[in-house]
């Protein structure tokens, strides 16, 4: 089969691809034979346009190691790409994704959000988290239709992480919104409650009592191509502008209950 030009992502200056020769796959319709090959035929792309052009920040990356600016908790949704959205370059930004953007609450039991955000903060030093939500989002259908998930029941074990998110969207909105309105609610609603949950992993818990860790709460509406930002101190979702003060869930500052100089002291 022959791959046939085709635009590549549009993200750091991707090329087209060319003309690729590329084996059918054994078992697929011909539909599903002809997505395949052109997600391959990018691979392709990749080796002989894009990896040239960039040989010299991969050979970088490789000798020195990452030292990503951000971690990015988003959701597995395929029309959400953190990169693409931040026009990030490879080293940019360290990614977890999942359905729904969850972030589990801390607890003794394993999981690979809680190992991800641990070696962001402990190892790789990272100084912002962005938990991201967005428009049309499955998971958060499902909270907000109440859908009956029975015969997925790892996803609705998954989806109990945002069951407080549900229960704020039903006790504290009306109930003649239309169903669009409800969905983008539980998303906003769902943003807010995962960096509740990261505030109890102990990594992001001390960073930012130092005051070494910034939070921000992202929703992508995917139909007007913007990206919303929680602000902190007002407790809504605006725009990001070019042109005005960035929102932040909780901007970096030192936070400590106690007493520092006593504290001090008593050492």
């Amino acid at each position: 089969m022959i791959f046939n030009k085709a635009a590549a992502p549009q993200q750091s200056g991707l090329p087209i691809i060319l003309s690729v020769p590329v084996r059918p796959l054994a078992g697929l319709t011909k539909k599903e034979d002809n997505s395949m090959n052109e997600l391959i035929g990018r691979v392709f792309s990749f080796e002989k346009h894009v990896y040239p052009n960039q040989n010299t920040l991969y050979n970088k990356l490789a000798t020195e190691g990452q030292s990503p600016k951000a971690l990015m908790i988003s959701c597995a949704d395929s029309r959400i790409v953190p990169e693409h959205i931040m026009q990030a370059e490879p080293g940019d930004l360290f990614v977890c994704r999942n359905a729904g953007n969850i972030v589990p609450p801390h607890a003794s039991n394993l999981g690979g959000v809680t190992a991800t955000v641990e070696y962001a903060v402990m190892v790789l030093g990272v100084r912002d988290i962005i938990v991201c939500g967005h428009s049309d989002c499955g998971a958060m259908k499902a909270l907000a239709t109440e859908a009956d998930l029975s015969a997925m029941p790892n996803v609705g074990a998954w989806l109990r992480h945002s069951h407080a998110a549900q229960k704020v969207c039903k006790d504290n909105y009306p109930h003649d919104l239309t169903a669009a309105e409800k969905l983008r609610n539980m998303a906003l609603e769902n943003v807010v409650l995962q960096l509740s949950h990261l505030r109890t992993h102990p990594s992001v818990a001390s960073g930012i009592a130092r005051g070494e860790i910034a939070l921000h709460g992202w929703y992508v509406d995917i139909h007007a191509g913007q990206v919303l930002g929680l602000d902190g101190e007002t407790g809504r979702f605006t725009p990001l502008r070019e042109d005005e003060h960035l929102p932040v869930a909780l901007p970096h500052a030192r936070r400590l209950a106690g007493d520092v100089l006593l504290a001090e002291a008593a050492e």
